[in-house]
């Protein structure tokens, strides 16, 4: 009898060995097979399990015929070395390799093999990108203007930009606020971010207009639909707002605004530390504002605000041109 598993609507059959289309042969085809089954029954995204697929089909064509054990750090180093031949980037490279670590971690746990050789291998380092933030004379358009004319529930969505520029909270951060983390008497939140930590910090002005505004409506919601929530911030069915709903919020808002299309939550925080260092603010009062365990993320935003010096220079000195 043919053992079958489903991967997402696409059958994984032993007898063929075939997972997703893909011919998988020998020892290590076969330890993926099981690798790419449990995924599923894990209930892995669909994306994640036909990017699996096709990383770790490749690189059972270039292992061979080798039992998983028999792999080390220097043949895992070769295959990314063929990856580079074949013109991948290294964000792709990169790519490959976490499906091969992904991969030995689940054989180590299943103890098919002692130790995993690709945690011996170093990532690709690629290269950082610095966002768009955007200047502080756009940020003021966008929140010194009505919210847009599509907005579902304008008063919520006005709190949900003002705190997340005024406070430079991240967007977890954000949803998981509660009425009571309102400290009203002496304008601050206490934010609950990464790691179970705590923090507090100021609650601005206009921030705290846009929330005494949206305060009786949020009432009025939870009234007609005869719930209470803790939450500050709601969905129109009266639940906790999700991350994914302020992402959509905040880009239709930015569109609105002619902002770029890639615009979203991290942005705002984003513009909140570089606006804060271009006005002159300490970089250690911007790490405990922004909640970073180290102070090397919060120099980011010196690259950030660098770039804007630059572009100052060159528009404005005489001696730039």
């Amino acid at each position: 009898m043919k053992d079958e598993g489903q991967v997402r609507g696409r059958v994984v059959r032993d007898d063929s060995r075939q997972v997703a289309g893909a011919t998988l042969v020998g020892p290590l085809g076969k330890a993926i097979q099981q690798f790419l089954r449990s995924l599923h029954q894990r209930n892995a995204a669909a994306n994640t399990i036909v990017a699996y697929t096709k990383d770790l089909t490749s690189f059972c064509e270039y292992i061979g015929d080798a039992k998983p054990s028999q792999i080390d750090h220097v043949r895992i180093r070769g295959y990314l070395s063929e990856l580079y031949d074949r013109g991948l980037g290294k964000t792709s490279v990169a790519r490959h390799l976490a499906a091969v670590r992904s991969l030995y971690r689940w054989l180590a746990r299943e103890g098919m093999v002692k130790q995993n050789p690709a945690a011996l291998v170093s990532t690709p380092k690629l290269p950082k990108k610095l966002p768009r933030v955007p200047t502080i004379e756009e940020m003021n358009t966008v929140l010194d203007t009505d919210m847009p004319d599509t907005a579902a529930f304008p008063e919520r969505d006005r709190v949900i930009m003002e705190l997340l520029y005024g406070s430079g909270l991240r967007n977890s951060e954000l949803v998981a606020l509660n009425l009571d983390h309102i400290h009203w008497s002496n304008g601050a939140l206490l934010v609950h971010g990464k790691g179970g930590k705590q923090r507090i910090t100021p609650l601005g002005e206009s921030a705290a207009v846009a929330i005494r505004e949206y305060l009786p409506h949020r009432q009025k919601l939870l009234a007609e639909r005869k719930k209470t929530n803790p939450a500050l911030l709601l969905n129109l069915r009266g639940t906790r707002l999700t991350t994914r709903s302020v992402g959509r919020i905040v880009k239709q808002i930015a569109l609105s605004r002619g902002l770029p299309a890639d615009i979203h939550p991290h942005t705002l925080r984003h513009a909140f530390g570089t606006h804060l260092l271009e006005e002159g603010a300490d970089l250690r009062a911007i790490q405990e504002l922004l909640g970073h365990e180290r102070l090397s993320t919060t120099q980011r935003y010196t690259q950030l605000s660098m770039k804007h010096v630059v572009k100052v220079y060159d528009e404005t000195h005489p001696r730039a041109k």
